[in-house]
């Protein structure tokens, strides 16, 4: 968990606000601004900021889209070699779930992503994920839309799995403080290799 919603449930933020107030012997409370989310189930790379300036000016970049954002995604079945993917979607407040519509329709944005399939061995396929919108659960959503929910993703019709298939894993964006770029890679969990080792990989 990113962030704390649950009270006395450890989460990310106060995890690494923690390591800093002992790295650096600071007194009192530690300034740490939480740039951008992941769902709580989806593993990978989270951005914060040291100052309060320094979160102001990363997450307009996170705003106006200025941020380059690759996902891994672990997927069910056997997907096209590559494609874009344009759905209309709006979150369904109590139900907490994304749901695809029709253009037009009242309350739904744009939402597009594009993909590449890594490898596949017909039962799963591992998928490279240009995130182009950010929308709610939009990438979860998206792709089971087009009958491939991610391995484990249960809200979206995927099998239960110990597995969760979707994983940050790159992230591209300029310092708060210059124009020099920083860009950030982690690898998927090496625990899905072991579902697309079950047969031979294209």
């Amino acid at each position: 968990m990113v962030q704390a919603n649950v009270i006395g449930v450890e989460n990310l933020l106060d995890i690494i606000k923690k390591f800093i107030k002992e790295r650096d012997n600071k007194p009192g409370n530690v300034f740490l601004g939480l740039v951008h989310r992941l769902d709580r189930p989806v593993a990978g790379i989270v951005v914060f900021a040291k100052t309060s300036k320094s979160a102001s000016r990363l997450s307009e970049q996170f705003r106006e889209r200025e941020v380059g954002k690759i996902y891994t995604a672990l997927v069910e079945g056997e997907t096209e070699d590559r494609g874009q993917l344009i759905h209309f979607i709006k979150k369904d407040t109590e139900k907490i779930v994304a749901v695809v519509g029709n253009e037009g329709d009242e309350g739904y944005q744009e939402c597009r992503l594009e993909y590449e399939r890594i490898k596949t061995n017909k039962k799963y396929s591992l998928l490279k994920i240009n995130l182009l919108t950010g929308r709610f659960n939009q990438i979860r959503v998206q792709l089971a839309h087009i009958g491939h929910p991610i391995v484990g993703d249960t809200k979206y019709g995927g099998k239960n799995s110990d597995v969760f298939g979707l994983c940050a894993t790159e992230i591209k964006f300029k310092k708060a403080t210059s124009d020099e770029e920083v860009e950030l890679k982690v690898d998927y969990p090496k625990e899905w290799d072991n579902l697309l080792s079950n047969s031979q990989c294209n």
